[in-house]
Protein backbone atom coordinates (compact mmCIF):
# COMPACT_ATOMS: atom_id res chain seq x y z
CA UNK A 1 0.00 0.00 0.00
CA UNK A 2 1.39 3.35 -0.45
CA UNK A 3 2.00 6.01 2.04
CA UNK A 4 -0.42 8.47 0.89
CA UNK A 5 -3.06 5.49 1.37
CA UNK A 6 -1.49 4.62 4.58
CA UNK A 7 -1.63 8.23 5.94
CA UNK A 8 -5.33 8.19 4.54
CA UNK A 9 -6.48 4.75 6.82
CA UNK A 10 -7.61 3.18 3.92
CA UNK A 11 -9.15 0.19 5.46
CA UNK A 12 -9.23 -3.06 2.94
CA UNK A 13 -12.54 -4.79 4.19
CA UNK A 14 -12.95 -8.54 3.43
CA UNK A 15 -16.29 -9.23 2.24
CA UNK A 16 -18.76 -12.16 2.71
CA UNK A 17 -21.49 -12.69 0.25
CA UNK A 18 -24.45 -15.35 0.83
CA UNK A 19 -26.28 -16.67 -2.21
CA UNK A 20 -27.87 -19.80 -1.48
CA UNK A 21 -25.56 -22.66 -0.36
CA UNK A 22 -22.80 -20.40 -2.19
CA UNK A 23 -20.53 -18.49 0.05
CA UNK A 24 -18.74 -15.73 -2.10
CA UNK A 25 -15.47 -13.61 -0.87
CA UNK A 26 -14.35 -10.84 -2.59
CA UNK A 27 -12.09 -7.66 -0.94
CA UNK A 28 -12.91 -3.86 -1.07
CA UNK A 29 -10.33 -0.77 -0.74
CA UNK A 30 -13.05 1.88 -0.18
CA UNK A 31 -12.68 5.71 -0.60
CA UNK A 32 -9.43 5.99 -2.54
CA UNK A 33 -8.58 9.49 -3.47
CA UNK A 34 -8.10 9.94 -7.28
CA UNK A 35 -6.96 13.30 -6.72
CA UNK A 36 -4.60 14.63 -4.42
CA UNK A 37 -6.26 17.42 -2.45
CA UNK A 38 -9.42 16.91 -4.17
CA UNK A 39 -12.95 17.30 -3.76
CA UNK A 40 -14.91 15.23 -1.25
CA UNK A 41 -16.60 12.99 -4.34
CA UNK A 42 -12.78 12.67 -5.63
CA UNK A 43 -12.94 9.28 -4.24
CA UNK A 44 -13.08 5.56 -5.58
CA UNK A 45 -13.74 1.79 -4.22
CA UNK A 46 -12.19 -1.37 -5.69
CA UNK A 47 -13.53 -4.18 -5.48
CA UNK A 48 -10.94 -7.65 -5.94
CA UNK A 49 -11.33 -11.62 -5.54
CA UNK A 50 -9.76 -12.72 -2.57
CA UNK A 51 -8.14 -15.33 -3.96
CA UNK A 52 -4.69 -14.19 -5.57
CA UNK A 53 -4.29 -14.06 -9.47
CA UNK A 54 -1.17 -15.00 -10.85
CA UNK A 55 -1.94 -12.86 -13.98
CA UNK A 56 -3.72 -9.71 -13.94
CA UNK A 57 -7.31 -9.22 -14.16
CA UNK A 58 -9.37 -7.15 -16.60
CA UNK A 59 -11.57 -3.91 -14.72
CA UNK A 60 -14.69 -3.08 -15.09
CA UNK A 61 -15.10 0.70 -14.40
CA UNK A 62 -18.61 1.62 -13.45
CA UNK A 63 -20.41 5.00 -13.67
CA UNK A 64 -23.54 5.49 -11.06
CA UNK A 65 -26.63 7.39 -12.03
CA UNK A 66 -29.09 9.90 -10.87
CA UNK A 67 -29.50 12.48 -13.34
CA UNK A 68 -25.86 14.49 -13.02
CA UNK A 69 -27.09 15.60 -9.63
CA UNK A 70 -27.48 12.83 -6.67
CA UNK A 71 -26.05 9.48 -6.37
CA UNK A 72 -22.85 7.25 -4.93
CA UNK A 73 -20.36 4.55 -6.17
CA UNK A 74 -21.90 2.80 -3.48
CA UNK A 75 -24.93 1.93 -5.82
CA UNK A 76 -23.36 -1.09 -7.59
CA UNK A 77 -26.32 -3.71 -6.59
CA UNK A 78 -24.76 -7.10 -7.51
CA UNK A 79 -22.14 -6.10 -9.95
CA UNK A 80 -19.53 -6.16 -7.68
CA UNK A 81 -19.85 -9.64 -6.44
CA UNK A 82 -20.41 -11.19 -9.97
CA UNK A 83 -17.91 -9.88 -11.70
CA UNK A 84 -15.08 -10.74 -9.08
CA UNK A 85 -16.55 -13.90 -8.82
CA UNK A 86 -16.21 -14.38 -13.06
CA UNK A 87 -12.39 -12.63 -12.32
CA UNK A 88 -12.57 -9.40 -12.71
CA UNK A 89 -11.37 -6.40 -11.12
CA UNK A 90 -14.40 -3.73 -10.02
CA UNK A 91 -13.77 -0.60 -9.71
CA UNK A 92 -17.37 2.18 -8.70
CA UNK A 93 -16.60 5.81 -8.57
CA UNK A 94 -18.06 9.47 -7.61
CA UNK A 95 -17.92 12.19 -9.14
CA UNK A 96 -18.67 15.92 -8.42
CA UNK A 97 -22.41 16.99 -9.43
CA UNK A 98 -24.81 19.23 -11.17
CA UNK A 99 -25.09 22.25 -9.84
CA UNK A 100 -21.99 22.48 -7.65
CA UNK A 101 -20.30 21.92 -11.41
CA UNK A 102 -20.36 22.39 -14.75
CA UNK A 103 -21.05 19.05 -16.91
CA UNK A 104 -17.34 20.11 -18.55
CA UNK A 105 -16.11 19.74 -14.70
CA UNK A 106 -18.02 16.85 -13.98
CA UNK A 107 -17.29 15.01 -17.21
CA UNK A 108 -13.74 15.67 -16.44
CA UNK A 109 -14.05 13.89 -13.20
CA UNK A 110 -14.57 11.04 -14.79
CA UNK A 111 -11.67 10.94 -17.29
CA UNK A 112 -9.57 11.81 -14.23
CA UNK A 113 -10.57 8.67 -12.06
CA UNK A 114 -10.27 6.73 -15.23
CA UNK A 115 -6.85 8.02 -15.54
CA UNK A 116 -5.99 7.20 -11.94
CA UNK A 117 -7.52 3.36 -12.75
CA UNK A 118 -5.15 3.02 -15.53
CA UNK A 119 -1.73 4.29 -13.63
CA UNK A 120 -2.64 2.34 -10.78
CA UNK A 121 -4.61 -1.06 -10.74
CA UNK A 122 -2.14 -3.00 -11.30
CA UNK A 123 -1.30 -2.75 -7.40
CA UNK A 124 -4.58 -4.40 -7.03
CA UNK A 125 -4.19 -6.74 -9.68
CA UNK A 126 -6.18 -5.26 -12.29
CA UNK A 127 -4.83 -5.36 -16.08
CA UNK A 128 -4.98 -1.40 -17.23
CA UNK A 129 -4.87 -2.22 -20.61
CA UNK A 130 -7.80 -4.25 -20.06
CA UNK A 131 -10.69 -1.99 -18.72
CA UNK A 132 -14.30 -1.84 -19.37
CA UNK A 133 -16.26 0.85 -19.13
CA UNK A 134 -20.11 0.79 -18.01
CA UNK A 135 -22.93 2.84 -16.25
CA UNK A 136 -26.42 3.48 -15.37
CA UNK A 137 -28.75 6.49 -16.74
CA UNK A 138 -26.48 9.38 -16.17
CA UNK A 139 -23.65 6.97 -15.79
CA UNK A 140 -24.56 5.53 -18.88
CA UNK A 141 -24.36 8.67 -20.94
CA UNK A 142 -21.16 9.63 -19.68
CA UNK A 143 -19.71 6.06 -20.05
CA UNK A 144 -20.68 6.00 -23.66
CA UNK A 145 -18.68 9.47 -23.95
CA UNK A 146 -15.38 9.21 -22.57
CA UNK A 147 -15.46 5.44 -24.89
CA UNK A 148 -16.32 7.69 -28.02
CA UNK A 149 -15.04 11.31 -27.45
CA UNK A 150 -11.12 10.38 -27.10
CA UNK A 151 -10.51 13.92 -26.15
CA UNK A 152 -11.36 13.13 -22.38
CA UNK A 153 -9.03 10.31 -21.89
CA UNK A 154 -6.28 11.67 -24.21
CA UNK A 155 -5.74 14.07 -21.45
CA UNK A 156 -4.94 11.57 -18.26
CA UNK A 157 -2.83 9.79 -20.96
CA UNK A 158 -5.32 6.76 -21.53
CA UNK A 159 -5.15 5.70 -24.58
CA UNK A 160 -8.39 3.97 -26.49
CA UNK A 161 -6.70 0.70 -27.21
CA UNK A 162 -6.84 -0.12 -23.44
CA UNK A 163 -10.37 0.21 -23.51
CA UNK A 164 -12.24 -3.04 -24.15
CA UNK A 165 -15.89 -2.62 -24.40
CA UNK A 166 -18.59 -0.16 -22.98
CA UNK A 167 -21.79 -1.11 -21.29
CA UNK A 168 -24.07 1.53 -20.96
CA UNK A 169 -27.52 0.71 -19.34
CA UNK A 170 -30.57 2.45 -20.41
CA UNK A 171 -29.27 5.98 -20.81
CA UNK A 172 -31.45 8.53 -22.40
CA UNK A 173 -28.70 11.03 -23.72
CA UNK A 174 -26.61 9.47 -26.03
CA UNK A 175 -28.11 12.09 -28.84
CA UNK A 176 -28.82 14.92 -26.56
CA UNK A 177 -30.34 17.48 -29.14
CA UNK A 178 -33.00 14.58 -30.02
CA UNK A 179 -33.97 14.18 -26.46
CA UNK A 180 -34.60 17.97 -25.91
CA UNK A 181 -36.10 17.88 -28.91
CA UNK A 182 -38.88 15.32 -27.81
CA UNK A 183 -39.51 16.55 -24.46
CA UNK A 184 -40.15 19.91 -25.82
CA UNK A 185 -42.49 18.63 -28.22
CA UNK A 186 -44.36 16.47 -26.25
CA UNK A 187 -44.53 19.69 -23.90
CA UNK A 188 -45.87 21.79 -27.00
CA UNK A 189 -48.54 18.99 -27.72
CA UNK A 190 -50.08 18.08 -24.26
CA UNK A 191 -49.04 21.08 -22.32
CA UNK A 192 -47.26 21.26 -18.92
CA UNK A 193 -44.52 22.59 -17.27
CA UNK A 194 -41.01 22.65 -18.36
CA UNK A 195 -38.77 21.50 -16.04
CA UNK A 196 -36.44 24.44 -15.42
CA UNK A 197 -33.23 22.06 -14.66
CA UNK A 198 -34.01 19.69 -17.66
CA UNK A 199 -31.02 18.24 -20.18
CA UNK A 200 -31.22 21.09 -21.52
CA UNK A 201 -29.93 23.25 -18.54
CA UNK A 202 -28.05 20.54 -17.04
CA UNK A 203 -26.14 20.44 -20.43
CA UNK A 204 -25.19 24.22 -20.42
CA UNK A 205 -28.37 25.09 -22.58
CA UNK A 206 -26.39 25.84 -25.53
CA UNK A 207 -27.03 24.20 -28.75
CA UNK A 208 -23.37 23.39 -29.44
CA UNK A 209 -22.18 21.82 -25.82
CA UNK A 210 -25.87 19.80 -26.29
CA UNK A 211 -24.18 18.38 -29.53
CA UNK A 212 -20.60 18.10 -28.16
CA UNK A 213 -21.67 16.12 -24.87
CA UNK A 214 -23.67 13.61 -27.11
CA UNK A 215 -21.51 10.10 -27.72
CA UNK A 216 -23.06 10.15 -31.35
CA UNK A 217 -21.11 13.32 -32.65
CA UNK A 218 -17.69 11.51 -32.35
CA UNK A 219 -18.37 8.60 -33.17
CA UNK A 220 -15.38 7.43 -36.41
CA UNK A 221 -13.96 4.58 -37.58
CA UNK A 222 -10.33 4.67 -36.49
CA UNK A 223 -10.12 5.78 -33.09
CA UNK A 224 -9.95 2.29 -31.61
CA UNK A 225 -13.21 2.79 -30.04
CA UNK A 226 -14.08 -0.15 -27.98
CA UNK A 227 -17.31 -2.29 -28.69
CA UNK A 228 -20.77 -1.58 -27.03
CA UNK A 229 -23.31 -3.62 -25.44
CA UNK A 230 -26.40 -1.25 -24.97
CA UNK A 231 -28.84 -2.25 -22.02
CA UNK A 232 -32.47 -0.47 -22.25
CA UNK A 233 -35.59 -1.09 -21.26
CA UNK A 234 -37.91 -0.84 -24.35
CA UNK A 235 -41.35 0.08 -22.18
CA UNK A 236 -39.23 3.79 -21.51
CA UNK A 237 -39.41 5.22 -25.39
CA UNK A 238 -36.95 7.63 -25.09
CA UNK A 239 -33.95 5.16 -23.85
CA UNK A 240 -35.40 3.08 -26.69
CA UNK A 241 -35.05 5.49 -29.45
CA UNK A 242 -31.39 6.53 -28.00
CA UNK A 243 -30.41 2.68 -27.61
CA UNK A 244 -31.34 2.21 -30.89
CA UNK A 245 -29.71 5.28 -32.22
CA UNK A 246 -26.15 4.59 -30.77
CA UNK A 247 -26.32 1.57 -31.97
CA UNK A 248 -26.94 2.54 -35.51
CA UNK A 249 -24.18 5.74 -35.87
CA UNK A 250 -21.46 2.59 -34.02
CA UNK A 251 -22.29 -0.10 -36.87
CA UNK A 252 -22.43 2.62 -39.46
CA UNK A 253 -18.70 3.55 -38.17
CA UNK A 254 -17.92 -0.59 -38.50
CA UNK A 255 -17.69 -0.62 -34.74
CA UNK A 256 -18.96 -3.52 -33.01
CA UNK A 257 -22.23 -3.07 -30.96
CA UNK A 258 -25.45 -4.76 -29.80
CA UNK A 259 -28.61 -3.10 -28.45
CA UNK A 260 -30.62 -5.72 -25.84
CA UNK A 261 -33.66 -5.03 -24.13
CA UNK A 262 -35.41 -6.28 -21.26
CA UNK A 263 -39.03 -5.88 -21.45
CA UNK A 264 -40.47 -7.63 -18.16
CA UNK A 265 -38.17 -4.63 -15.89
CA UNK A 266 -37.91 -0.86 -15.76
CA UNK A 267 -35.17 1.73 -15.43
CA UNK A 268 -34.13 0.71 -11.98
CA UNK A 269 -34.76 -3.04 -11.69
CA UNK A 270 -32.56 -3.24 -15.23
CA UNK A 271 -29.22 -2.15 -13.22
CA UNK A 272 -30.01 -3.79 -10.11
CA UNK A 273 -30.67 -6.76 -11.89
CA UNK A 274 -27.69 -7.17 -13.07
CA UNK A 275 -26.22 -10.23 -12.46
CA UNK A 276 -29.35 -12.27 -11.04
CA UNK A 277 -29.28 -16.30 -13.15
CA UNK A 278 -30.71 -16.32 -15.66
CA UNK A 279 -31.77 -12.94 -16.03
CA UNK A 280 -31.53 -12.55 -20.06
CA UNK A 281 -30.10 -9.41 -19.93
CA UNK A 282 -27.45 -10.96 -17.82
CA UNK A 283 -26.91 -13.66 -19.83
CA UNK A 284 -25.86 -10.95 -22.75
CA UNK A 285 -23.74 -8.78 -20.17
CA UNK A 286 -22.27 -11.83 -19.59
CA UNK A 287 -21.55 -13.23 -22.91
CA UNK A 288 -19.87 -9.85 -24.10
CA UNK A 289 -17.34 -9.89 -21.39
CA UNK A 290 -16.40 -13.61 -21.95
CA UNK A 291 -16.12 -13.59 -25.79
CA UNK A 292 -13.85 -10.21 -25.13
CA UNK A 293 -12.04 -11.73 -22.44
CA UNK A 294 -11.11 -14.57 -24.16
CA UNK A 295 -9.43 -12.54 -27.43
CA UNK A 296 -7.55 -10.89 -25.14
CA UNK A 297 -6.54 -12.95 -22.32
Amino acid sequence: MKPMQQRLGLAVAAICLVTGSTLFAQEKKADIPYRENGHARHLLDIYTPSAPSSKKLPVMFWIHGGGWTVGDKSDVALKPKVLTDRGFVFVSTNYRLLPEVTMEELTADIASSLGWVYRHIAESGGDPNRIFVGGHSAGAQLAALICIDDRYLKKEGVPFTALRGSIPVDGDTYDIPKIILTAEHRQAIYGGAMPTFGHRQKFGNDPQKHIDFSAVTHVAPGKNIPPFLILYFPGNPETNVQARRLESVLKSADIPARAVGKGDSNHSRLNDDLGLPDDPVTVEFFKFLDEIVAKNP
